[in-house]
């Protein structure tokens, strides 16, 4: 982005038109570039001459100006004496105070003085004294990663990011809407999706049917820099796609004006860093994540979940929560043979600073969603914890971060309400197949959680532990272990029977182990 001082905008017939610099600004550029490289070595006073020369002689002093404080961010600027300035002033002030200068022979004295305490010349001293004033610093380096032609593209994309700074509202259409909405989720931007069903309107941006609106920056309770930033940041996700088409309302001093961008502009994306990578470490959503993530529940935490239709708009919530107790107990992979598995899921929205007119809009989508299982957080500033309430959505008040205790309390009710479904769904008796396996591995069977089994009989097996031993495989493994035995030899004997248990299956066989060190025991009777 470039500072608002250097932006360049034409309000041509009420609009808000950026202006762009073609290919013809390629020499100007490269004479930007060729001031700062014949440069280093002098002190910014003289670059900052040159460049003043060159905006006298440029169409647009502003266009100098831009491409030159793109190119201040590739340069190394440093102080080159052969003492800290600071030091320098503290010497020569001391000097000059002990000498009582009046005169420019006792101010020569005074440096002198100086010089001699801190071993340097006096005109070394004298050069130090003031060298860390910014029109001092020596140019020692540029490392500029753009030809002429890159920076004229980084320039207008740039002059485009500054221009949406001031936006109240863009809305957004992108041949590659998935690359989009991930963007703006990560970039923790506000936004609502739209679906559209005019074709024509969708021509030109890959046939969209979507349409993304994000609140801009100037349209908060308080216009932050940092949000702001956010905003603009997103360009380069828009303008990376193959088709895109942008409008924004902009806030031009009090008077809203309209601003399009298409991918016919020339807005370009050089030496792009995706924004996929940025993350959101320091929000209240990255908080909660990393938090939740530490407990051993039997819900998994999605993040970026699919599209929820709400009448003629689509609300993509912050997170989902799946219950999957199954593949917690058999590692994530389970196969229900019975078909009695239903996907299960528990939608999660934060509700965090936002605009009363998007509090508005969220309780309307919410209002509008049927079927689904929504959790909302909503930040006990807004104060609308009872509306989201009367829209039979549970609501969690929150104030800085959301308690994962209250979510994982929530979270219980439902696995309750579950674990008691899928009890009923199964009969009463069951007798599986093997001679001996667990709870854990019969409940991912038919994909319900262990507890669900807590209640059933197993007429051909006994429950030993954690496992279902059928009544012969115990008979025959009390006739072959014996007091006296290695438990080495008893363990393979149970593998044998895939029975992992062991204490548990040596303890209702009435033996115990007598431990030998950490080599290993002998079964003795208990």
């Amino acid at each position: 982005m470039l500072t608002k001082d250097l932006l360049r905008i034409s309000r041509a017939g009420g609009g808000y038109h950026p202006q762009f610099a073609g290919r013809e600004k390629r020499p100007l550029a490269a004479r930007v570039i060729g001031t700062y490289q014949g440069h280093v070595g002098e002190a910014r006073a003289n670059l900052e001459e040159a460049l003043t020369a060159l905006e006298r002689e440029a169409d647009d002093f502003k266009l100098v100006r831009g491409l030159a404080a793109l190119l201040e961010r590739e340069a190394t600027f440093e102080t080159e004496t052969a003492i800290e300035p600071e030091r320098a002033r503290r010497a020569v002030f001391d000097a000059a105070e002990a000498v009582g200068v009046v005169s420019e022979d006792e101010r020569a004295m005074a440096f002198i003085r100086a010089s001699e305490a801190l071993g340097v010349s006096a005109d070394d001293l004298e050069t130090a004294l003031y060298a860390d004033l910014e029109e001092r610093q020596t140019l020692t380096a540029v490392d500029s990663r753009w030809d002429p032609s890159e920076l004229i593209a980084q320039y207008n994309l740039s002059l485009a990011q500054t221009a949406l700074f001031d936006a109240t509202e863009l809305r957004v259409r992108s041949s590659d809407p998935k690359a989009l909405i991930s963007a703006i989720k990560r970039l923790r931007l506000m936004y609502e999706i739209h679906r559209r069903s005019d074709q024509a309107e969708t021509e030109g941006t890959g046939g969209s049917e979507r349409e993304v609106v994000v609140t801009g920056p100037t349209h908060l309770f308080r216009a932050t820099r940092r949000y702001g930033t956010r905003f603009a940041r997103l360009l380069r996700t828009v303008a990376g796609a193959r088709e895109w088409h942008l409008e924004a309302t902009i806030d031009d001093r009090g008077t809203e004006r309209t601003l399009e961008l298409s991918h016919e502009d020339p807005v370009a994306v050089p030496d792009a860093e995706p924004v996929t990578d940025v993350t959101f470490d320091s929000g209240v959503e990255a908080d909660f994540a990393a938090r939740f993530s530490g407990l051993d529940l039997d819900w998994d935490l999605v993040r970026e979940p699919e599209p929820l239709a709400t009448g003629t708009r689509v609300m993509i919530p912050d997170f989902a929560f799946e219950y999957d107790p199954a593949g917690a107990a058999t590692g994530g992979a389970s196969t229900p043979s019975d078909g009695a598995a239903r996907e299960f899921r528990v939608y999660f929205e934060i509700m965090g600073f936002w605009t009363p007119e998007y509090v508005a809009k969220k309780l309307a989508q919410l209002a509008d969603l049927e079927d689904v299982d929504m959790l909302v957080a909503v930040d006990e500033s807004l104060g609308v914890g009872e509306e989201i309430a009367a829209r039979d959505h549970r609501a969690i008040p929150y104030s800085g971060t959301v308690r994962v205790k209250d979510v994982a309390d929530v979270l219980g009710e439902y696995e309750r309400q579950l674990v008691a479904q899928s009890a009923a769904r199964l009969p009463e008796e069951l007798c599986p197949r093997e001679a001996a396996i667990t709870v854990d591995a019969l409940a991912a069977r038919h994909g319900v959680s262990p507890d669900a089994l807590t209640d059933k009989s197993f007429p051909e097996h006994e429950r030993v532990g954690r496992t279902l031993i059928r009544s012969a495989t115990l008979e025959s493994l009390a006739d072959e272990v014996e007091s006296g035995m290695a438990l080495s030899d008893a363990q393979a004997m149970f593998d044998e029977h895939d029975i992992t248990d062991s204490s548990a299956i040596l303890s209702r066989l009435g033996y115990r182990v007598e431990w030998e060190g950490l080599a290993g025991g002998t079964i003795v009777e208990r």
